[in-house]
């Protein structure tokens, strides 16, 4: 990719798609804050709604308890001419002082429809009382009310009002948009149930509702209806779905909200905003459905200017990198071409200073830093190799003062012992021991470094006879295969040394060698105590690429750990990163140390 389209792409990656992203994170949170700032006004709404119809409620309940209170509808009831005591047919002279109140009362509420009287214990056409004449509507019969469910209702309230919608009962209030009121009449004196009176009420109050919410607020384009939890509209403030039933998308939240909700559906196939609330009073819920375009529409033509806007940003981007860029992308260039020359590996790489400007400091610099690079590998290159030699000969310290005191003591004890063949053995391995160790060699053959550690394992055998077995299991194939010197021995004595401190049944060592993906694999196995979760965490030279194990060594006292990590840091020097030591292990269940190394050939017999 050259540095035209790379500035392009900064161009585009750190200015366009940063605002397009803010732009649509801006959308978004704006229709968010759109939803949630309506949802918050169709709550406000929707409580004004369920005040204003409570109420109404209440005041056509007190224009009822006061016919009740005055005995308006119990003379009705105990009169012997029920006929008379309709109050839109009797003249104002024919009524009584009681009814020509009542009947003044209700004048100055004319929001009664209808109403009427049943007569508990009447008979006949006697049961039925008519206050307010309806024409073409047929009073259901009383022997019918009786069987009807909201008769135990009614009774059960005893004498507080129950309240019913259009259409939840058309075959007692009939089919009309209008509330009916039903309750139970008491005799004053002996507080006997005498009658049901039922009123209904003309909506008007509910239309002036409607227009004093919608008139001078964002609600015009807002349908409010009032339902059921089945889903049943009972009361459409436009008139047009009362009786009809909502999306099965709405039924099926409106049993679930016992206060307030809103989220957005399909109403009529255009994606809404619904709001329900619920009339805890009455057991309605009141609905406003409201056009998503419509709330949105302000939002969405912002989003189209800002798209244009953003068109505009890259056509002037692209302009720009087309006439301009070209001015300076030249030098930059060649710069570029050297560094991938760098990048291969050609360290010798200069780049010709010429020119007077910025670019010219530019390339004094590259050359100025691959001058520096070169003395650091060079450097860095020296330390390793000392490190590593330094790592090596600190080892064979250790192993000659320590290891070589308890061998010639034991010798001593089996010359004592008059054990002459055991004290030959003992010094033949001793002398392989040494002989192997003191080799220039930084690289030997498997098999040396096998037979050395078999020499090791027998002097550590005859030393603590009682503590450990061992076994040697590595293919004969892999014998010729090249190893550092020194590698298996300090990776055995680890385990002898604190894999079985303390134990209390026979320690086992299992040395085994296996050709795995182009590496060989030495495995040091014992069943010793194990190490710790922190001891583990205590590694000082894992590196976080590699995942073959978990990694570490004992904490750094006295020879602890020493020899291990003197080994992997001689591996990784020698080899690479993707080589060295990797060690598995878990309190009381031992430990495994396997050691990767490249697979070469030994072409001497050394």
């Amino acid at each position: 990719m050259n540095l035209r389209i790379k500035l392009f792409t900064a161009f585009l990656g750190l200015v366009i798609i940063p605002l397009f992203i803010l732009g649509i994170i801006t959308f978004l949170v704006t229709f968010n804050s759109i939803e949630t700032k309506y949802s918050q006004q169709a709550e406000y709404s929707l409580k004004a709604i369920g005040y204003s119809i409570k109420n109404i409620f209440q005041e056509m309940d007190n224009v009822t308890d006061n016919g009740i209170a005055t005995g308006v509808f119990q003379e009705a009831l105990s009169s012997q001419d029920p006929d008379s005591q309709d109050l839109t047919a009797a003249s104002q002279l024919e009524l009584n002082a009681n009814q020509r109140n009542f009947r003044s009362l209700l004048y100055s509420h004319p929001a009664i429809d209808y109403a009427f009287l049943y007569n508990v214990h009447g008979t006949g056409d006697s049961n039925v009382i008519s206050i307010f004449n309806k024409e073409n509507f047929e009073t259901l019969p009383y022997e019918q009310f009786q069987e009807h469910p909201l008769y135990q209702e009614v009774m059960s309230l005893n004498g507080v009002p129950k309240w019913i919608a259009p259409h939840e009962y058309p075959e007692l209030t009939g089919s009309e948009d209008v509330f009916t009121q039903i309750r139970l009449i008491k005799d004053l004196g002996t507080f006997r149930k005498v009658g049901v009176l039922v009123v209904q009420i003309k909506n008007w109050e509910f239309e002036s509702i409607y227009r004093n919410l919608t008139i001078g607020s964002r609600m015009q384009d807002t349908r409010f209806f009032l339902v059921n939890d089945n889903g049943q509209v009972l009361y459409d403030f436009q008139s047009e779905l009362s009786g009809e039933t909502l999306e099965p998308g709405i039924q099926s939240k409106l049993s679930a909200i016992t206060e307030y909700s809103s989220f957005k559906g399909k109403f009529e196939n255009e994606e809404s905003v619904i709001s329900i609330y619920h009339l805890k009073e009455y057991n309605w819920k009141l609905v406003s459905v409201t056009s998503w375009h419509y709330l949105s529409q302000e939002v969405t033509t912002f989003s189209k200017w800002f798209v244009a806007i953003i068109l505009i940003c890259v056509v002037t981007a692209m302009l720009f990198n087309i006439f301009f860029m070209n001015r300076i992308t030249g030098t930059i260039g060649v710069i570029v071409r050297f560094m991938r020359k760098v990048e291969s590996g050609d360290l010798t790489a200069r780049v010709d200073e010429k020119g007077d400007d910025e670019l010219l400091l530019l390339q004094k610099g590259f050359n100025s830093q691959m001058e520096k690079i070169n003395e650091l590998f060079h450097q860095v290159k020296q330390e390793q190799l000392q490190k590593a030699n330094a790592e090596l000969r600190v080892l064979q310290a250790q192993i000659k003062p320590h290891f070589l005191f308890n061998t010639l003591e034991s010798i001593n004890v089996l010359a004592v012992q008059n054990e002459g063949r055991k004290v030959s053995e003992m010094v033949v391995r001793l002398a392989s021991i040494l002989r192997i160790s003191i080799q220039d060699k930084e690289e030997i053959r498997l098999g040396l470094e096998v037979e050395h550690l078999r020499s090791y394992l027998e002097i550590q055998k005859f030393r603590f006879e009682e503590l450990f077995d061992y076994e040697i299991d590595i293919p004969a194939s892999m014998m010729s295969c090249k190893v550092m010197k020194l590698t298996l021995q300090p990776l055995v004595e680890n385990s002898i040394q604190h894999g079985f401190e303390g134990i209390n049944y026979r320690g086992r060592i299992k040395v085994t060698g296996m050709l795995r993906n182009n590496s060989m694999v030495l495995q040091v196995e014992d069943n010793g105590i194990g190490m710790t979760g922190k001891q583990l965490s205590s590694i000082q030279y894992a590196d976080p690429d590699l995942d073959l194990h978990s990694v570490s060594v004992y904490p750094n006292h006295e020879r602890r750990g020493l020899g291990l990590r003197s080994v992997h840091d001689r591996l990784r020097l020698r080899y690479g990163i993707r080589y060295g030591l990797f060690i598995c292990s878990q309190p009381g269940e031992g430990t495994i140390i396997q050691c990767v190394i490249p697979i070469t050939e030994s072409g001497d017999q050394g």
